[in-house]
């Protein structure tokens, strides 16, 4: 609902980012550990470009960074632990992936959260269609999936829901994914990294800009494309070593194209 006034135009807030900012508020404590790097994308953007180029087609690079994530993340599960209780941690063999999805809707643009399953055992071109086909689809059932509930319910809701899915993992995976990407780059040019909000799950993946820079290649001062990557993590269940050679892999992955070395075959 919108409406004017002389000085201002005021829309109403749907519910559920009414229902997201209590969501926040819930983990609000979550000591998170933040990591800032920047990773050469300028062999992976030229597979794609040349992809492009021979098929016409722009294949989502948030599909490869998903596919790299879930590599990464399967190799060292560690990093996407969920807590069971206050003394287990359960560690789950697939790695799902939760992401946001900008849709529009009646000339509003909304961003719903999607959850890729299994990255982990997904090629490029299988999350590629999957995040095509969840952009496509008609997203009003989950923007007033919360219509009914009072905005003053919403944290009791969430701390009910955290208390219960708390004690079953699966619960939190099914809802919540075991890992998360977002993506502020794509709304900016130039290089620059996002700080997230606490996440819900133990591991958050934001991507910032893309940008060039002269770096040292094999002795000789070079322009490449450099992608801007912070890694969160809950500090109270990833510790700082399996954190470290998670984010060792994952940079070795993007900037090797992992995923795209079939590229003519997608």
């Amino acid at each position: 609902m919108q409406r004017s006034q002389p000085d201002a135009h005021v829309t109403s807030i749907p519910p559920y980012k009414r229902f997201a900012a209590a969501a926040y508020w819930s983990v609000r404590h979550k000591p998170t550990m933040h990591g800032l790097l920047e990773v050469d994308v300028t062999e992976p953007r030229a597979i794609l470009r040349a992809h492009h180029a021979r098929t016409g087609e722009t294949l989502s690079f948030t599909a490869f960074l998903t596919v790299c994530l879930g590599k990464a993340v399967d190799e060292q599960k560690a990093v996407q632990a969920l807590r069971q209780g206050k003394r287990k941690l359960v560690v789950f063999e697939d790695v799902d992936v939760a992401t946001r999805i900008e849709h529009e809707v009646d000339g509003e643009q909304y961003v719903v959260p999607y959850i890729v399953r299994a990255a982990n055992r997904k090629t490029v071109r299988e999350v590629h269609d999957e995040i095509r086909a969840a952009q496509r689809a008609d997203a009003r059932a989950e923007l007033t999936r919360l219509r009914f509930v009072p905005a003053a319910l919403h944290r009791p809701f969430v701390w009910a829901f955290t208390a219960i899915a708390e004690r079953q993992p699966r619960l939190w995976k099914k809802t919540m994914g075991t890992v998360g990407i977002t993506s502020v780059g794509m709304f900016a040019h130039g290089t620059g990294w996002g700080i997230p909000v606490p996440a819900p799950t133990a591991l958050m993946l934001t991507v910032g800009g893309i940008g060039e820079k002269e770096v040292v290649v094999e002795g000789r001062v070079v322009v490449r494309e450099m992608l801007s990557l912070t890694i969160s993590l809950d500090h109270n269940v990833v510790d700082g070593a399996p954190a470290t050679r998670f984010t060792e892999r994952l940079k070795e992955l993007v900037e090797a194209g992992y995923g795209l070395e079939r590229v003519d075959a997608l």
